[in-house]
């Protein structure tokens, strides 16, 4: 996991790079249609489009033809690798941040208890040069890292969760589960300052679908081990999310509306994250 983020967040860097340098091109002299591919974050995803080559051979600035045809109104649709979360993720029990009894063994490390994720496809419609509206597709990550030496178990019992304690002391004891995300989003942004970037607010509904829950331990009995199971993650999340930032980096908050269990003695156990993002 650390080396998929580590690798998404030195893609998205290095796109964000490129995409911002002027660099200057030449047209030819014939005239003709043809399919323009071009790679960024955020507005500039991948994307396919007609173009036409100018009669006259002239200098272009790219850079300055981009920006024009993005604040355009129109379509986009592609391959996009933006919204790289990284925070912090806090359980909350019935609007208190404190457990109750009933889900106490799920207490956890808040320093150390993260949600991170990234989006991967967009579809958009851009309205003007400072509103957009978009659907995206990615995977969400929320890793509780539990306090006490405790294995969640796999069951049918839609009751509660059960756990086992155990006379193991576990470097490393991980309660996690994985989303694929698809958030609707509402942009807000400025028009572009002296130095080609923007401030950005968005929010949106955001609904997520259950890929997997696990439990993840360290130990010196026993080593690595993984579990995998939904262990009564919900199906189904939904919620809302805030981003605001500039350029290519803000801050993120993020709610789920249900409950983070399907059972009834989790009932009221709610998640809410926040922390940074790179690329809007």
């Amino acid at each position: 996991m650390k080396a998929l983020i580590f690798a998404a967040l030195l893609s998205a860097t290095t796109i964000s790079v490129l995409a911002q340098r002027d660099t200057t091109a030449k047209t030819d002299t014939a005239t003709d249609k043809g399919v323009k591919f071009s790679l960024g974050t955020g507005e500039d995803a991948t994307r396919f489009e007609l173009h036409k080559k100018n009669k006259h051979t002239h200098d272009i600035d790219t850079t300055a033809d981009r920006r024009a045809m993005h604040k355009a109104p129109g379509f986009s649709f592609g391959i996009t690798l933006a919204r790289i979360d990284l925070g912090l993720a806090t359980l909350v029990d019935n609007g208190s941040f404190t457990l109750s009894q009933n889900n106490n063994f799920l207490r956890y490390r808040s320093w150390k208890t993260i949600n991170d994720g990234f989006d991967v496809i967009q579809f958009g419609y851009r309205f003007n040069s400072t509103f957009k509206i978009y659907v995206s597709g990615g995977f969400d990550w929320t890793l509780i890292r539990l306090r006490d030496n405790i294995t969640i178990q796999k069951n049918d019992d839609m009751s509660a969760l059960h756990y086992r304690v155990d006379n193991i002391d576990y470097s490393k004891n991980r309660f996690s589960a994985s989303y694929l995300r698809i958030p609707l989003s509402f942009d807000f942004r400025s028009h572009d300052d002296s130095r080609g970037k923007k401030f950005h607010f968005v929010a949106g509904p955001d609904i997520g679908l259950l890929l997997n829950g696990r439990v993840k331990q360290i130990s010196d009995e026993h080593g690595k081990q993984k579990f995998n199971d939904d262990y009564h993650f919900t199906k189904m999340r939904y919620g809302a999310f805030v981003r605001v930032g500039y350029g290519a980096w803000g801050i993120f908050g993020k709610y789920y509306f249900n409950d983070m269990f399907d059972t009834e003695a989790q009932k009221g156990l709610k998640n809410f994250s926040f922390g940074i993002m790179l690329g809007f």
